[in-house]
């Protein structure tokens, strides 16, 4: 559905409203082609480069805006990511800017919770548990860039949503999948390229 053009702007269009954001300065209009008109659910995220620690990590898992401003919300949203200083203006040429486009999420259905390792695979799908009000997302490429596997991308999930990492194993709560397409930068301003996250390109 998206090429590596298409990702190429998505990141640029983040890293503009990054950098506005952060200056304080208002976006100028960013053309992008029709289908960033489609409501879909988006994540930026800002790593240390070369580092790769999280700088911040913000979006929307589901089809409630249009493409092009779920991109920019989560972008100028990743700048405040509550869990770090805010970001500055010194760090800019510091970063590296990743943008994943998401499936709408999927309830996983089963019998048994001994069945969900076998139901998911990890580099394809992001997950999102949900219990009681509480709720976590992890992207796809994060039990990845970790080395989990399944159980332990299940167990995360649950720990992101506040809940015990063994509440999956006891059915406790609900499941949702998606799946993404992450277009980053490989340095700061740099060549924009696909992530394949289904192989450890680590």
């Amino acid at each position: 559905m998206f090429t590596l053009e298409d990702g190429e702007k998505a990141v640029k269009t983040a890293r503009k409203a990054i950098e506005s954001a952060v200056k304080n300065e208002y976006i100028s209009d960013i053309e992008l082609p029709q289908k960033f008109q489609k409501k879909m659910g988006a994540f930026v995220t800002i790593n240390r480069y070369p580092s790769e620690d999280l700088r911040g990590c913000i979006g929307y898992p589901e089809p409630i805006f249009p493409l092009k401003d779920a991109i920019v919300k989560g972008a100028e949203n990743a700048t405040q990511d509550p869990r770090f200083p805010a970001l500055r203006k010194n760090e800019l040429d510091s970063i590296v800017v990743e943008v994943s486009l998401l499936t709408p999420p999927k309830k996983l259905k089963y019998d048994d919770p001994k069945e969900l390792p076998e139901k998911i695979i990890c580099g394809k799908h992001g997950l999102i548990a949900s219990m009681g009000g509480r709720r976590g997302l992890l992207l796809p490429q994060v039990p990845v860039d970790q080395g989990w596997n399944e159980k332990e991308f299940l167990d995360h999930t649950c720990i992101k949503a506040g809940l015990r990492p063994s509440d999956w194993r006891e059915g406790n709560c609900e499941l949702e999948v998606f799946e993404g397409m992450v277009f980053a930068e490989k340095e700061p301003y740099g060549e924009i390229v696909k992530r394949e996250i289904d192989k450890d390109d680590n």
